[in-house]
């Protein structure tokens, strides 16, 4: 038997779950695939918070912010849930940075987003929570905000549903093939699907479904650690009191207020050893968090003992820059790659994703298609920081 619909997503993350929202939400007939359970903890998009923000090292990554905040209101609208809690954001530059801080500087000035520079003073004053070495700068957008990722992921796809996209979990994928003017067939989880085009958002296991294809992105899939720690006074650390905060150095940290729990979340971006998705641990890094846990001794000091770690991947291209792109040849597929930065532009990844599956409009944004120099050049280096 062969089931026939107009798209089939694979992926059911947050970026697969957006698209899969969209598609529907236009009347189209959706089937979304999954090859573990809803909401689990395997991928990318689990767990409580994740960052939204102006502040980026590009002025077009400034200018799909702008549309991102736009995108998660109308999530809000459609789903009647507040997921944008606003705590402001501070970025730390400490004297010679690895992350160049003119990049963002001259990035918000071009789009015209306001924004604060601080001095170390100036931040005591404000936030005498921080200690920093002297020198340090930070740059405060006040529009930072913090999103909800298990729950934000759970709402879309509850979306997806209300529209009619019938989404299957425990369903790996275990062929595609483009059939020209046919169009698409996916087996998964023992049943084909026969459809106009594919999403494909399968983040690390991208280059397993691709494979039916002939095809290959060249990327590093990483375990990465976060760690919740329990500060003496909660009060403290509450978001009306605390920014969120990115330390723009190598090694880069970043971290939250207390959301939802009187704890404070804080991770390292982009330490993790590298990692096959299929065979993973979830035991702590004791190294790492003991390096993150002196970090935050010396920077946020108060933030307390650590309570609990978890692990999640990043599937990273080389120049980290998303994916948003038709595969060259196969028309009919489309991917979606977030590059471990891309749950904040969840909503839109999704509306976007959904214009190029339809042909709604032309792409638009060239940094991030397959045929681009980083996922082409062999010689190319990778670079993570950002």
């Amino acid at each position: 038997m062969v089931e026939r619909c107009d798209y089939v997503v694979i992926g059911l993350g947050a970026l697969g779950s957006a698209a899969a929202h969209e598609l529907a939400r236009r009347g189209h007939s959706v089937v979304g695939l999954e090859r573990f359970e809803l909401g689990h903890h395997r991928g990318a998009s689990h767990d409580t918070s994740r960052i939204l923000r102006h502040s980026y090292h590009t002025p077009d990554y400034v200018r799909l912010t702008q549309e991102a905040y736009h995108d998660w209101a109308r999530l809000e609208a459609a789903s009647g849930e507040s997921l944008v809690t606003v705590v402001g954001g501070l970025d730390l530059f400490p004297p010679d940075p690895a992350i160049p801080m003119d990049d963002y500087v001259t990035s918000l000035d071009e789009v015209g987003i306001p924004f604060e520079l601080l001095t170390v003073d100036a931040i005591a004053d404000r936030w005498p929570q921080f200690r920093l070495p002297p020198g340090t700068v930070g740059l405060f957008q006040d529009r930072g905000a913090i999103v909800p990722a298990g729950r934000g992921t759970r709402v879309m796809q509850q979306l997806a549903t209300r529209h009619g996209a019938v989404l299957r979990d425990r369903s790996p994928v275990s062929g595609l093939r483009d059939l020209g003017a046919a169009g698409v067939e996916v087996e998964a989880g023992g049943a084909t699907y026969r459809c106009r085009g594919v999403v494909l958002c399968a983040d690390a296991w991208t280059n397993d479904v691709l494979a039916g294809l002939g095809q290959t992105v060249p990327l590093t899939v990483t375990l990465e650690q976060a760690t919740y720690f329990a500060p003496e006074d909660p009060s403290r650390f509450e978001p009306r009191r605390l920014p969120l905060w990115i330390w723009m150095d190598e090694p880069s940290f970043y971290g939250f207020p207390c959301y939802g729990e009187p704890t404070i979340k804080a991770a390292q971006d982009c330490g993790g050893p590298e990692a096959d998705p299929d065979h993973r641990t979830d035991e702590v890094d004791r190294a790492r968090l003991a390096l993150l846990a002196d970090h935050l001794a010396t920077t946020l000091p108060g933030s307390g003992r650590p309570v609990r770690s978890l692990r999640c991947h990043y599937t990273l291209t080389p120049d980290r820059d998303f994916v948003l792109d038709r595969v060259p040849g196969h028309e009919s597929v489309v991917v979606g790659l977030g590059a471990a930065h891309g749950f904040k532009f969840a909503p839109t990844f999704g509306r976007l994703l959904a214009d190029l599956a339809t042909g709604d409009r032309a792409h638009e944004l060239p940094a991030f298609r397959l045929d681009r120099p980083a996922l082409t050049d062999p010689a190319y280096a990778p670079h993570w920081l950002v």
